[in-house]
């Protein structure tokens, strides 16, 4: 349906349009000086709620609905369950004679499981409340160690291999029973279930603890880093989170207009963690062993086996190809900014790994006049969110309903959820946006399973639920949420990835939506991103947040070409990235430290230089002056 939609519905029905109507006044007052002419799913975006839009008096439902989440101890309430239902599961697998059967009992034990650890795996980073948080954490834990040992139970591997060894009952599966059934197979043997015993429990201990250390690395790379506020001057102070005598540094403001300010972001945000590098040397080590116990050369053979390139080798063939390819024009895009960054600032003109961002930004504000408080007002949320909804209806005949949530059901009142609604079929699934900043939430843009959809034994279908987490700025007084056009574009993108979970409705939840190989899962949301870059799509919906005066078409065009300005530069951070994972999880002992092969590797294949005292672990720096 996807790729049906990408290829041409757009063109054909590009100027269909939903009927702008004016907000009905259900969500209160609005924001003074806003256009009031939003369509239902804008107006839910850009109308400043009156008080709380949650229902104060209404029974309490527990997150996303589910009743036991109505407060942290249902976490272990919602565990014990899923585990009951997994032991019958389990039995009734081990019992019914191969067939169809078979596949649906997995992919339900698998439904049981995932319906806990997906949505935990969200709370545990997501939820403002540490006690919420905590239990996330242990839910979490748990689950994952039952299904490490479910992936190395022989009975239960013996259950799947007698239908998949019955060449008769495998040519009666249909095409899609017979690729879950394997897909399952698949599971269980990059798990080590030809090992022994011994074998078996050592793959399940290691499992277990690098589910504990990626945990832990990932929580430790969203922290903020804390300095004392005399290290830095005075004057870029007003830049970042002050905390009594210290200020606070929670990511690289890679934007900042200030060259001082980006530096001391950069060296500060990571300078190396003597914790978190430990915590990746055991995670990549205990990575290794596991890999190496169940019979692949290193980690990334078994994390590549099943996806589109199969091997590292293919992996690093396609990535040396794309360097070469990109070098002479990423070398062009390095000039272009050392230029304008000596026209800028002629006393200190190399350019520096903190530079990119904002210099090819304002390399593209020059060249094409794309400057972003100039189109921001014309990418306020709701006419973003307005847009998709129009741009879906012309792909695939669905909208976007704005819903209210009931009482407990969102962990912030600044979340939206969002009905997904087919013309002829009818509700397709919810998304929960928690698209806004907040204290302790990660900076980071992701797509977040929480149930995935499947055809249940009665027939009916169980809808997928997700959630899209952003970190926008919030409204303010007199305007609404406002996008820069890099903003817009992240939104699109994200926006794929729920639309991939909400039109991939397969009959079982082992592969529906995003639950697919991992090279693929990123391609409809990076064709996504192509549609924010279209003047037939954002001229649908790019209008002044106060007029409703639609942007003009000379300023669309312009964006859209600026967006080919440093390309290959960016990409060739993202070459960069890929080859030091590979590296990472290539042969081990590794031939020198994280923090060297890294530098080695942004040096070889970046092009800017290393800074010393710098890694992906980032933490605070003993320093005693700036």
């Amino acid at each position: 349906m996807l790729s049906q939609g990408l290829s041409g519905v757009l063109a054909a029905r590009a100027a269909a349009l939903l009927p702008r109507r004016a907000c009905l006044g259900l969500l209160g007052a609005g924001l003074r000086g806003v256009s009031t002419s939003w369509s239902p799913v804008g107006a839910a975006f850009n109308v400043k709620p009156q008080g709380s839009r949650l229902d104060l008096f209404g029974e309490r439902r527990g997150l996303f609905g589910v009743p036991e989440l109505s407060a942290p101890e249902g976490f272990r309430v919602a565990q014990e369950n899923a585990l009951r239902k997994t032991d019958q599961l389990v039995a009734r697998a081990c019992s019914t004679p191969p067939g169809p059967q078979t596949v649906r009992i997995f992919d339900e034990l698998s439904d049981a499981l995932c319906r806990v650890a997906d949505l935990a795996d969200f709370v545990k980073i997501a939820h403002p409340e540490p006690a919420f948080r905590e239990a996330a954490e242990e839910a979490c834990r748990s689950i994952g160690t039952v299904v490490e040992k479910l992936n190395t139970n022989v009975e239960l591997y013996q259950s799947l291999q007698r239908l998949l060894a019955d060449e008769k009952l495998v040519g009666s599966l249909d095409a899609e029973t017979r690729r879950v059934a394997e897909l399952f197979m698949f599971d269980f043997e990059i798990s080590g279930i030809h090992l022994d015993k011994e074998e078996r429990r050592r793959a399940v201990d290691l499992n277990v603890r690098i589910l504990d250390l990626s945990s832990t690395f990932l929580m430790g790379a969203n922290l903020p880093t804390k300095i004392e506020k005399h290290l830095l001057p005075e004057h870029i102070h007003q830049n970042f989170v002050l905390a009594g005598d210290h200020i606070v540094v929670d990511g690289l403001h890679a934007e900042a207009p200030d060259d001082l300010v980006r530096e001391a972001a950069y060296k500060i945000f990571l300078y190396p963690n003597a914790g978190q590098l430990r915590c990746l040397e055991e995670l990549l080590r205990s990575r290794d062993r596991l890999a190496r116990l169940v019979g692949y050369p290193t980690y990334s053979h078994r994390a590549l086996r099943g996806t589109i390139a199969q091997t590292p080798e293919t992996v690093m063939e396609f990535l040396e190809k794309l360097s070469d390819k990109l070098s002479e024009r990423t070398v062009k895009d390095f000039e272009m900014m050392r230029g304008m960054k000596m026209k800028l600032n002629p006393q200190n003109s190399e350019l520096m790994p903190w530079d990119p961002p904002y210099y090819s930004g304002v390399l593209r504000a020059e060249r094409y006049n794309i400057e972003p408080s100039i189109y921001c007002p014309f990418f306020s949320l709701g006419a973003c969110m307005e847009g998709l909804s129009v741009l879906f209806h012309s792909l695939f005949g669905i909208s976007l309903f704005a819903e209210p949530p009931a009482k407990g059901e969102v962990w912030c009142e600044d979340v939206r959820k969002l009905a997904v609604v087919h013309d002829a079929e009818g509700l397709l699934g919810h998304i929960y946006c928690d698209f806004f900043q907040r204290a302790g939430k990660p900076h980071q843009d992701c797509h977040f399973t929480i149930r995935g959809g499947r055809l249940k034994e009665d027939g009916d279908y169980q809808l997928p639920v997700v959630v899209l987490m952003l970190s926008l700025p919030p409204s303010s007084r007199s305007a609404p949420t406002l996008l820069t056009p890099g903003m817009m574009e992240n939104l699109f993108h994200e926006m794929g990835h729920a639309m991939h979970s909400m039109l991939g409705r397969t009959r079982y939840q082992h592969t529906t939506g995003t639950r697919c190989p991992t090279d693929f899962a990123e391609v409809p949301s990076v064709l996504m991103e192509y549609f924010a870059n279209d003047y037939r799509v954002v001229s649908q919906f790019a209008r002044h947040y106060r007029t409703g005066q639609a942007m003009p078409r000379n300023m669309v065009s312009r964006l859209c070409e600026s967006k080919k300005v440093c390309a290959a530069a960016d990409m060739q951070l993202q070459v960069f990235y890929a080859a030091l994972d590979q590296t990472y999880h290539g042969r081990h002992p590794l031939s020198s430290s994280t923090t060297a092969l890294l530098q080695e590797a942004q040096e070889r294949l970046y092009g800017l230089p290393y800074v010393p005292n710098t890694g992906c672990c980032g933490g605070a720096p003993p320093w005693t002056t700036w």
